[in-house]
């Protein structure tokens, strides 16, 4: 164990490249017990390849990575914690209950076989086999394998992607209910509603780099973009082109923008439109925030 107990993983000035291509540039991360971390960012972010690296999949090129104080390829360090990557490969002749009475028999002390199956939402598919279940049910088994052995620190991987809203919600509530039983989470999702209700903290890769890492009311901070919605027939693309709108999209009868300038657009709402009703400002969500984060970097780097 490190010497800061709290700390189950870390990476310390970690560089990886594929190639020619520069995967982590001297990330530095610490996974906390009793957290759910969202490591969030654009495709080619460095993301899979920081948590390949903590399951010990993948070897760094340079600087130091540590799963519960040990090396991450040590089948000491890897007991102690469950995966759910986005794509698994499992035997799809064998039923549900097959594989979770398989994946249980890896642990010494597992999670009851029914437990697991409850905790997924999977009960009423126990008999069924792998291959014959929708997108969706098979994440929720992959999700019940990724807990069978009690783990301390959870690695998700766009958990709820193939799911609907009800199956998703459910799986939210499942992952507080691990939390509040001491379960750490590392999650990964595209889906920012998902990181706003689950996380405690979000770290934001872009270019192998951590460009922000904090709670998600200090990454909303950072930004000024706040949220304008309003209930308007204006034409969305003369609004989006008015000085201060990051962006604005049509919902209904009803607009919504990203604004930079709030109370100069807002006068100008009202003097465009008589009829404007609804108005609602908002501090902004994790969507805007990220998106200015992410736009503000990029911009930077072009310069």
């Amino acid at each position: 164990m490190d010497n800061d107990g709290n700390i189950l993983a870390s990476l310390r000035a970690v560089h990886r490249n594929h190639g020619a291509v520069k995967a982590l540039d001297g990330v530095d991360l610490d996974l906390h017990a009793g957290q759910v971390l969202a490591l969030l960012g654009p495709n080619g972010a460095g993301k899979s390849t920081t948590i390949g690296l903590l399951l010990g999949l993948l070897r760094a090129d340079a600087g130091q990575v540590r799963l519960f104080g040990r090396d991450p390829q040590q089948l000491a360090a890897r007991r102690g914690i469950g995966v759910m990557l986005q794509e698994a490969q499992l035997q799809e002749t064998l039923s549900v209950r097959e594989l979770l009475r398989l994946a249980c028999s890896y642990y010494p002390s597992p999670r009851p076989l029914e437990e697991c199956a409850a905790l997924a939402g999977v009960q009423d598919l126990l008999l069924r086999r792998y291959a014959r279940l929708s997108g969706g049910q098979q994440r929720r088994v992959q999700f019940a394998l990724a807990i069978c052995g009690r783990p301390r620190l959870l690695f998700l991987d766009e958990p709820t992607v193939g799911m609907d809203i009800d199956a998703r919600r459910q799986l939210w509530q499942t992952i507080r209910t691990l939390v509040g039983e001491g379960v750490s989470v590392v999650l990964t999702t595209h889906y920012l509603e998902e990181a706003e209700q689950l996380a405690d903290r979000i770290c934001v890769m872009l270019r192998g780099r951590v460009v922000s890492d904090g709670s998600v009311d200090e990454l909303r901070s950072r930004v000024q973009v706040r949220s304008v919605r309003c209930r308007s027939q204006l034409d969305v693309e003369q609004v989006a082109a008015w000085p201060g709108v990051r962006s604005a999209v049509r919902q209904g009868q009803g607009l919504q923008l990203a604004c930079d300038e709030v109370e100069a657009v807002v006068r100008r709402l009202l003097e465009a439109d008589p009829q404007l009703s609804a108005l609602e400002v908002r501090p902004a969500g994790l969507e805007e925030a990220f998106r200015d984060l992410t736009h503000s970097h990029a911009a930077a780097e072009a310069a």
